[in-house]
């Protein structure tokens, strides 16, 4: 297997993926954008390196991130140099065990994605399974067991130097806030080979519940069995909790996890709601979760804040916004996202919002009273109002939402900068190809 770990094209291949991919430099703070040069110039020696199993890898760099409700996930990255390698590796691996892994298994698998997760639960509710075991695992990535997952690894991975590879990437201490941390147990996400080790030991738990005969749905560490009785979800709660305890170590998060009905549950940034219509009993539709609202919100917020060093183009029509830029691409990740998806009435409202925060980093932007007079006077205000608004006393949010800015820098104008209105984004996107039918039948929407 290090044979095809180490081929110029699998490397080739894994190479370009990293690169696509981006990301953070890691404990060397070497970027991305160095990597294809460094690797034209080192690829012998490491190459060498891994089939005499000299190779060793370096430290992981910590990075907490915002997990919401003040909490933080930790985040695990490795160099770049890493980052291929654990890619060549993951790429040869994974020929091994995708054929094996469940058809309910969607997380981080080819022609898999978290959309035809979230249909396939949608088409289990709607044949009647209501009562659905929501099982939260405790901190899974941090918690998964080396001596296991390395066992399980060796059912099917028999070459010796990649095995001691994976368990080198496995034990490599991470760097938190200048201190070197060892690790004996968990697998850090932020690395390329963290989905597949995780796919490898959640097989098990798809193996047991397929076993039992149940309707379930993974995504990653993300899972959820439906049935049709309240009795019979308490009974496999149980069961699954204990099989997870004791076959694979990992404990539930007894917290986040329950027997939930369809308006109680979400599932990978989904929520369902009741469609109230007459003859139509036990049908549910698709919205958008409370958090990915706040989520959206929060991102468009920090890109439109004042104080976010971004350009704004002038006020002429061929002039780019760097910052409206920005905008249109969380936009367009999170409609292509969501699409299909009940959002009409949030879009229109979130417009206006949006709108109203883009006048008011132009209001910042043009800061002097002088250029503010100039400017509105520029927009067709009279002399004496472009006077009196450039002196105002008004906080800026409250002149974003004044009639003198709204009349001045219109929708118009602002599409002429580049603005789209997500609401416009999203009917588009729900008159292409794809129907809304097709896109949550539960069959892959794609082929």
């Amino acid at each position: 297997m290090i044979e095809q770990i180490t081929h110029p094209y699998n490397l080739q291949t894994a190479l370009k993926r990293v690169i696509s991919n981006k990301g953070g430099a890691g404990v060397d703070g070497k970027k991305v954008n160095v990597l294809r040069e460094d690797f034209s110039k080192q690829k012998t020696e490491l190459t060498e390196q891994l089939r005499n199993g000299a190779y060793l890898p370096s430290a992981i760099r910590g990075v907490e991130i915002p997990k919401g409700q003040g909490k933080t996930r930790l985040l695990g990255i490795p160099t770049v140099s890493d980052r291929l390698l654990q890619q060549a590796v993951s790429q040869v691996v994974m020929l091994k065990w995708e054929s094996e892994f469940s058809p309910r298994s969607y997380g981080f698998r080819p022609n898999k994605s978290a959309r035809q997760a979230v249909g396939k639960a949608l088409e289990l509710i709607h044949e009647g399974r209501n009562y659905i075991v929501d099982i939260d695992l405790k901190n899974f990535f941090d918690e998964v067991d080396h001596s296991l997952l390395l066992n399980l690894l060796h059912q099917k991975v028999t070459c010796q130097q990649t095995l001691r590879l994976i368990r080198k990437w496995l034990r490599a201490p991470i760097l938190i806030k200048g201190k070197l941390v060892k690790r004996r147990k968990g697998v850090p996400q932020g690395g390329p080979l963290s989905p597949l080790l995780s796919n490898i030991l959640l097989h098990e738990l798809d193996k047991e519940l397929s076993k039992r005969q149940l309707q379930f749905i993974r995504y990653a560490d993300d899972f959820s069995i439906y049935t049709r009785t309240k009795s019979e979800a308490i009974k496999i709660k149980k069961d699954i909790t204990h099989f997870l305890k004791t076959k694979l170590k990992l404990t539930i998060n007894e917290q986040k996890s329950g027997i939930r009905r369809p308006v109680q549950f979400g599932l990978l940034g989904f929520e369902l709601v009741p469609i109230y219509k007459k003859g139509v009993r036990g049908r549910y539709q698709l919205v958008a979760s409370k958090k990915a609202w706040e989520r959206l919100k929060y991102r468009l917020k920090t890109i439109t804040r004042k104080t976010t060093p971004m350009s704004l183009a002038s006020l002429l029509p061929s002039a780019v916004d760097v910052r409206i830029e920005k905008i249109k691409e969380v936009q367009r990740g999170w409609i292509n996202y969501f699409q299909g998806a009940s959002l009409q009435i949030k879009l229109r409202d979130l417009d206006g919002w949006l709108r109203n925060r883009i006048r008011y980093c132009i209001w910042h932007h043009w800061k002097k009273r002088e250029r503010k007079r100039k400017n509105l006077i520029r927009l067709g205000i009279n002399q004496d109002d472009a006077y009196a608004w450039s002196r105002t006393r008004m906080g800026g949010w409250a002149v974003a939402q004044s009639p003198i800015l709204n009349t001045t820098i219109t929708l118009k104008r602002l599409k002429q900068r580049g603005y789209e209105s997500m609401l416009e984004m999203y009917l588009t996107a729900n008159l292409s190809k794809y129907s809304l039918s097709r896109l949550f039948v539960g069959k892959p929407p794609y082929t």
